[in-house]
């Protein structure tokens, strides 16, 4: 069956949205976002036009309140909301779908294009009046007040379809083809699934019991009616005896809880409630619990399921009776044709792993037709790093306003003659490498990007050292794991669109290295910063160039921060470099702490180079160090800076890499702590990630 899907949402003056538009895709669409940039306001508007039970009439609290008293004076506020519906692709439309829609197209010809607007407004009749009233407000909550006092009575809604000009209504009919059911986050699921008139389970029952006389497609309607009544019978009777056995049970007992009911006067009339009468299949099965087989085989019932398999359950039951809904065999001319799901937070219900499960489960449902559209509002990073790219919607605030960006449509170049080159591979691995730490970027503010584990674990704490708080300006920072920081920055590049503008701070190694010239298959090599240019007759020499093209000044919102170019290497080298005599560096797990403790009291005591230089054990690397040390000559190279790379050296040899951060982490923290007292040591954080975290907390 072809069909049409909600393909975007206009929204002027309604709750946090001035005016704003989103694009969305047929099947999942998953809007993320910090707290209040309005992606459940946004679900609320589409619910405003589909789905049968919201209310049409909205308060004076849904009208967007930021709007300039010189508007207010020059109109009118309104709401408006438009969907526009598409055509899916390679899809043709068949006749209950395009009757549907007919007299809803804007597009007459394929792909069709259909459109719905919804306004919220103050008749054309009391306009003069209001323009009369507002003028004498003075600001803008004077205006609100009067509006909210004398106007807003007065509004009313209407809902066209196709041109709005046309000014023609929608009509219920055509409204109710629409199955848009939504979850919110707050909901009792056990009681949606058991209790009330009208209830899921029973529903969905009905439809599927005798589901194989009812979908065998060789018997005619007239048999598959007889068999079915045929199995009726045969129920009922074998029922009948269950509920004669169920009622001598109950004999005497009847007569006790018959007694509350004159307690409380339920019998009137002379008439007694009493347990008898007939028993459908579907209330049988209602009835029993619905069991949960577990991988292990165990079968446990629904209400003490934990980490959210009842909402899968319920989940699955509403897809089921939304299947139901649109079988036009079963309802006939009633049968829904469009059939939507809009979920809110779901992992407000389901825990990590069952999360994963669900985006799973929804997928299989949409390739499967069941549903033709969810919308899903989220915070959850393991649901975002389930969920490909191209299905991502990110609303984000942009100095005070919402604005949304798409993920999936940012990875492209345009080159200086205009030609476009597309960065699939880019797009493969933030795709592969979106987990659920690193999906985090889509939900900070700030972001700042390192390469290592090291960064990642010392940056938060270089900050408290600094007195600012990452948490407080809502800074990420996330660790790529190598030099891939190009591939992510797709996604915020501010001189693009659809991009999230936020401010990225790229930390980046020097990471110097040379190659033997004249050699054949040579390849650079790591080096220390006093080997770089001083044998050129023998090597080439390289600086990684990698992020240059940030470097302060050159773009928008993305900036790289890296060592000194002369005295650069790593971060565990420049540590050491900068903190030559601290003995916080010292951790457990170093080698050779008993030689670097020397080299420090040889610094602490003011000694010559001369002395660190004989102190160095005979080892190759140490003869390495000592020779090109002795080559490094001129003004940058001072025996000062010559005994503060000794040591940077020396510890860099001695780092083993994620433990020792992990180790020092947790020494600069208890240094912290006591901060003014004796025992505090000093520590000097390195330059280039001091600059990082100040431009970061900037408030611009």
């Amino acid at each position: 069956m072809g069909h049409m899907y909600i393909s975007k949402i206009s929204i002027e003056n309604y709750r946090n949205f001035d005016s704003i538009t989103v694009d969305f895709r047929d099947g999942i669409n998953l809007l993320i976002g910090q707290n209040n940039a309005g992606k459940s306001n946004l679900l609320r508007a589409l619910a405003i036009i589909f789905d049968s039970s919201s209310k049409k009439q909205l308060s004076i609290n849904d009208i967007y309140n930021n709007i300039s008293l010189e508007e207010l004076k020059s109109r009118s506020p309104k709401v408006s909301i438009t969907v526009s519906l598409s055509q899916s692709e390679n899809e043709n439309l068949l006749g209950d779908e395009l009757v549907t829609v007919s007299n809803w197209l804007v597009s007459l010809e394929e792909p069709y294009l259909a459109q719905v607007q919804y306004e919220f407004f103050l008749p054309e009749a009391h306009e003069k009046k209001y323009k009369d009233r507002i003028q004498g407000a003075a600001n803008k909550e004077e205006a609100w007040k009067i509006i909210t006092d004398n106007f807003i009575r007065l509004y009313i809604n209407k809902t066209w379809v196709g041109n709005p000009d046309n000014q023609v209504q929608i009509d219920g009919d055509s409204l109710n083809k629409f199955d848009f059911q939504f979850l919110d986050a707050i909901r009792d699921v056990e009681r949606d699934m058991f209790s009330g008139k009208n209830t899921l389970l029973k529903n969905v029952i009905d439809f599927f019991i005798d589901y194989d006389i009812k979908s065998d497609k060789e018997l005619t309607e007239e048999q598959q009616i007889q068999q079915i009544s045929s199995r009726k019978e045969g129920f009922e009777t074998t029922s009948q005896v269950l509920l004669e056995k169920l009622q001598e049970r109950l004999k005497s007992g009847n007569k006790e809880i018959l007694s509350y009911a004159d307690g409380i006067g339920a019998s009137f009339d002379n008439s007694e409630p009493d347990f008898e009468g007939k028993i459908t299949e579907s209330e049988l099965y209602s009835v029993l619990q619905l069991i949960v087989k577990q991988n292990t085989g165990m079968s446990i019932p629904i209400s003490n399921n934990g980490l959210g398999y009842n909402n899968l359950i319920f989940m699955s039951l509403l897809l089921a009776k939304m299947q139901v809904d649109s079988d036009g065999k079963y309802l006939g001319s009633n049968a829904k044709v469009f059939p939507v799901l809009a979920i809110e937070e779901p992992e407000a219900h389901l825990h990590p792993t069952m999360q994963f499960q669900f985006i799973k489960f929804l997928k299989n449902n949409i390739n499967d037709k069941k549903v033709k559209q969810v919308f899903i509002t989220s915070h959850s990073t393991h649901i975002t790093s389930s969920t490909q790219l191209d299905d991502i919607i990110c609303l984000y605030k942009e100095q005070g306003k919402t604005e949304v960006s798409y993920p999936g449509k940012v990875f492209f170049d345009i080159n200086s003659d205009g030609t476009i080159e597309n960065r699939a591979n880019s797009k493969k691995y933030v795709q592969r490498f979106l987990d659920a730490t690193k999906s985090n970027m889509l939900f900070s503010e700030k972001v700042i990007f390192v390469e290592g584990i090291a960064e990642q674990l010392l940056i938060p704490i270089f900050a408290d050292y600094m007195n600012k708080s990452l948490e407080d300006n809502h800074i990420s920072v996330i660790n790529v794991g190598g030099r891939y920081f190009e591939h992510f920055l797709y996604l915020f590049d501010g001189n693009k669109d659809n991009t999230i503008k936020r401010k990225i701070a790229c930390v980046t190694d020097q990471d110097p290295a040379r190659k033997e010239k004249n050699k054949e298959k040579a390849k650079f090599k790591k080096c220390y910063p006093f080997e770089m240019n001083v044998d050129p007759s023998k090597y080439d020499y390289e600086l990684n160039l990698n992020m240059v093209k940030y470097q302060k000044g050159k773009h928008a919102n993305i900036r790289s921060f890296t060592q000194d170019e002369i005295y650069g290497k790593t971060l565990e080298y420049q540590l050491a470099f900068d903190n030559e005599k601290s003995r916080l560096l010292i951790t457990p797990s170093l080698q050779n702490d008993i030689e670097l403790d020397e080299l420090m009291i040889l610094i602490d005591q003011g000694k010559p180079l001369s002395e660190l230089l004989d102190k160095l054990r005979g080892s190759d690397e140490n003869e390495r160090i000592k020779d090109s040390l002795n080559k490094s000559s001129g003004d940058a190279w001072i025996d000062e800076i010559k005994k503060k790379a000794i040591i940077a050296s020396r510890y860099l040899k001695s780092v083993g890499k994620g433990e020792n951060a992990l180790e020092l982490s947790s020494i600069l923290r208890e240094n912290l702590l006591i901060k003014g007292e004796a025992g505090f040591q000093d520590f000097n954080v390195p330059t280039y990630i001091k600059d990082a975290i100040e431009w970061m907390c900037e408030s611009i």
